[in-house]
């Protein structure tokens, strides 16, 4: 099971740090992404990052705004249309930005860009 933090309300433009953490066991040997959902869209994988961190990659929506780590997600430059619920998700692959390549899933952090 994965918990994650920091969602909230912020203007456009604003920034926001999401944290994943694992309530039980650790996320070392597993890869991570952030996928979001928002209102009315299918799930979107906005940003994933390789067991070692050398490889990550990034949504086109969402390329050179957000930053990934093994412990955040650092989300700059925020527009009305990142507004969704935040996943973070975990797989035992060393990499992947493929959604269903993700079986272990938190209950999501509400993040809300609006002035």
């Amino acid at each position: 099971q994965l918990v994650e933090c920091g969602g909230g309300l912020v203007q456009p433009g604003g920034s926001l740090r999401l944290s994943c953490g694992a309530s039980e066991g650790s996320l070392d040997y597993k890869s991570i992404a952030w996928i979001r959902q928002a209102p009315g869209k299918e799930r979107e994988l906005v940003a994933g990052i390789s067991i070692n961190g050398d490889l990550e990659d990034y949504a086109e929506s969402v390329r050179g705004r957000f930053t990934i780590s093994r412990a955040y997600l650092q989300m700059n430059g925020l527009k009305p249309e990142d507004t969704g619920v935040y996943y973070c998700a975990a797989s035992s692959g060393y990499y992947s930005m493929l959604i269903g390549d993700f079986s272990t899933w938190g209950q999501g952090t509400q993040v809300t860009v609006s002035s």
